[in-house]
């Protein structure tokens, strides 16, 4: 079943002099199997729309249905941890959540407190998804590096097994080869493992590499959401929605302004130079 909200608003502080509504009768379909990219400028509501996915924050009105759960603003669902076991969610900065003496008991500290059989093997498990050797289990999980301590953040919480994991600027500090590892991590878990993904990012070089859908936000609303491919497809597009598309799409748009003839499909660099080669060889 997919993830459905249905008219849902939020509102901040309601009833008092600093209320804010965050979301507004947001309608929204998040496939499964697939990854999909939230993207809109600071304070669009993106980490709000995520944070109903588990019920951190309820509706003010509308309804999150989340597999077979139920999420409104009258009361929280039933059976709220294993929802929360299901919906694995991924702060910006989770390494500052750190905090066991080893890398291996912060890991295992989710399933155990979820009372999951085996919770050392499913801690270990998981450092090995995200590639922390073994040597380092017995580590305290402040010494390693910064790339290091948010793989083990992310393997707390693959070690409870969730069906679907949401990442809030999960590249945010990494440098540009931290970013691009953790982003095939992501690929990989939901190629290799099926795991739906979803990521509140602001970078479109990511969502065009790595996301098969994406929903754009602005001022609470849902503004725009599509496939990614037909998303990137006419940058004019982007461009109406305030976004700078990634650049190989401005590469493009360059070309084909300078007589160049590129099909609407080439979203890649290597397709691009085949293409432009043949041209000028011409």
């Amino acid at each position: 079943m997919p993830i459905l909200f249905k008219e849902v608003s939020h509102i901040y502080s309601e009833g008092t002099p600093f209320r804010y509504s965050a979301l507004t009768g947001i309608n929204l379909n998040i496939k499964e199997g697939k990854i999909t990219a939230i993207i809109g400028a600071t304070g669009s509501g993106k980490s709000t729309l995520v944070q109903h996915l588990n019920a951190l924050l309820l509706p003010t009105s509308g309804s999150v249905t989340v597999f077979d759960r139920v999420i409104t603003s009258d009361e929280k669902p039933k059976n709220l941890k294993s929802l929360r076991k299901d919906i694995g969610l991924v702060f910006q900065f989770p390494e500052y959540q750190l905090f066991e003496e080893t890398v291996l008991k912060d890991v295992e500290f989710g399933p155990k407190n979820f009372n999951i059989e085996n919770s050392e093997e499913k801690a270990k498990q998981a450092l090995k998804m995200v590639d922390i050797d073994a040597s380092l289990f017995e580590r305290s999980p402040l010494e390693l590096s910064g790339g290091q301590k948010r793989r083990v953040a992310i393997a707390g919480i693959l070690a409870m097994d969730p069906k679907v994991i949401v990442l809030d600027e999960p590249t945010a500090g990494l440098d540009p080869s931290g970013s691009k590892s953790m982003m095939k991590l992501f690929l990989d878990l939901n190629k290799k493992y099926n795991k739906t993904i979803i990521i509140v990012t602001h970078d479109m070089e990511q969502v065009l590499n790595y996301c098969d859908e994406v929903v754009v936000m602005s001022e609470g609303k849902i503004k725009y959401e599509s496939e990614v491919k037909t998303f990137f497809k006419d940058s004019s597009l982007c461009k109406s929605l305030g976004i700078l598309p990634p650049n190989v799409i401005r590469l493009k748009d360059e070309l084909i302004e300078k007589g160049y003839k590129i099909d609407d499909d080439v979203m890649d660099i290597k397709s691009l130079v085949k293409i432009i080669s043949r041209q000028v060889k011409k």
